[in-house]
């Protein structure tokens, strides 16, 4: 029996996203050290802006400016910063309220410690060195002891404003794969493909998940599949990924190994991109050091059957 498998894994990906007039305007705003916010109907003014009233629904435009000082409403204190996070120091992340406003703006202050934080205190904008057109053109909140700033009435209207933004995504993690993946993985770092079979319905399932995906049932009958394969259905990707050193276009396919009733994912090489088809017959090619195979390529075999691998499709 293998050990079980751990191992770190990050998702990331840039979600970029085009501005209404409301939003466009609060953050252009920041980046001219202006704190745009949007009056209700019934006079409440929103920070952050929102282009529709929470309780109405109805449409909001109407821009006012308020003050980059205000009053913390709530907080909790951040002892370990992570990726990502405003300050790289311990920090308490507060609810401000600033002065003109109705709501209260989640940020960063940069206080000492705990103890130099309490609901009620007084705080200030304090500005980003380098500022874009987004939230974390508001470095953080510094405590103030001043009074209220007075806004300068800025109407929100702006000659190069800001009509996109590009957030990135990322969540860090680590993925253990349980007994029948980890037995599946081992298996592949001595060139072997290793599936499951369940006991109800006698499919052989790979990669093995622990269960039958149809029965529910559990499974831990190893059963070898492979090496060869048939190509059952593919798309052909001409857009390069940044961490993949793959020259595009390339063919990525559903590959039906033998005596597997489930496809996997797999690349095809060896052959230009538009001969790639249905039917294809393939074998895997492992590179040295490898815990699983580079891509598969043609065996040269005549095509397979449609009615031998319509079912996994």
């Amino acid at each position: 029996m293998p050990s079980l498998l751990k191992a770190p894994l990050v998702v990331e990906f840039p979600f970029t996203r085009s501005l209404g007039p409301v939003q466009s305007a609060f953050l252009t705003g920041l980046r001219e050290r202006v704190v745009l916010a949007v009056r209700t109907g019934d006079g409440r003014t929103l920070v952050p802006p929102v282009e529709y009233d929470p309780v109405t629904a109805a449409e909001l435009r109407d821009l006012v400016e308020v003050a980059r000082t205000g009053t913390v409403t709530t907080w909790a204190w951040n002892h370990a910063p992570r990726r990502g996070q405003p300050l790289d120091t311990p920090f308490a992340w507060v609810l401000v309220r600033l002065d003109g406003a109705d709501t209260a703006l989640l940020h960063a202050l940069d206080a000492p410690g705990p103890d130099a934080v309490r609901t009620g205190m007084r705080v200030r904008i304090r500005w980003a060195a380098e500022r874009h057109g987004a939230i974390t053109d508001i470095a953080c909140f510094e405590p103030y002891d001043g009074g209220p700033a007075e806004p300068a009435g800025h109407a929100g209207t702006f000659e190069t404003p800001v009509t996109g933004i590009v957030a990135p995504a990322r969540l860090d993690y680590t993925y253990s794969p349980g007994r029948a993946q980890s037995a599946y993985i081992d298996a592949l770092s001595g060139h072997r493909t290793v599936g499951e079979r369940c006991p109800s319905c006698r499919k052989v399932y790979v990669p093995p998940r622990g269960a039958c995906p149809t029965c529910g049932v559990a499974t831990a009958e190893q059963v070898e599949v492979g090496p060869r394969g048939t190509v059952t259905t593919y798309c052909i990707v001409n857009i390069k990924a940044k961490n993949l050193d793959i020259e595009v276009p390339y063919v990525y396919a559903h590959i039906a190994l033998d005596g597997a009733d489930l496809a996997l994912h797999g690349r095809i090489g060896g052959i230009p991109y538009d001969q790639v088809r249905m039917g294809l017959r393939v074998e895997p090619v492992w590179t040295e050091g490898a815990r699983y195979p580079d891509h598969y390529r043609p065996t040269g075999e005549p095509d397979a059957d449609y009615d031998t691998y319509k079912e996994l499709l």
